[in-house]
């Protein structure tokens, strides 16, 4: 985040729609105060640049110029705090990047952990939604 000139209202860069959709996924969470829309906003801002920080902080030790997902999973677990959360939610690694890829254009299976009971994946919200039979037999 930029330094903010005072007087300024400091605004967040994610769209609040979509973070308010976000945070109503849990079930009990009923309503969304602004303030804490807010808040949750810009904790997440801070959150990613801290993550996208230290990715490319690693990503530069092994020489490369692009982050990938094992760099930001060498980030995740060099910080403890972090570590905690959220490494059983990164994907496994397929191979290592050293490694040539054998088929690029093969789509990389990942493999899902069960979600514990009430709860769903962060990957589900941004997935389409898959068409149902009935929904097929009406568009015909």
């Amino acid at each position: 985040m930029a330094e903010e000139e005072p007087g300024e209202a400091i605004r967040p860069e994610f769209p609040m729609g979509r973070i308010k959709k976000i945070m109503k996924l849990d079930k009990d969470i009923g309503k969304v105060n602004s303030e804490a829309l807010f808040l949750v906003s810009c904790a997440t801002e801070l959150f990613l640049e801290l993550l996208a920080e230290k990715s490319s902080e690693v990503a530069a030790e092994k020489k490369r110029k692009t982050v990938k997902l094992e760099h930001i999973r060498i980030a995740v677990k060099r910080h403890q705090s972090i570590g905690d959360f959220l490494l059983d939610s990164l994907p496994l690694p397929s191979q290592p990047s050293d490694a040539p890829a054998k088929d690029e254009n093969r789509t990389r299976v990942v493999v899902d952990k069960v979600a514990p009971e009430g709860t769903r994946r962060i990957d589900d919200f941004f997935r389409r939604p898959e068409k149902t039979a009935s929904a097929e037999t009406n568009e015909t």
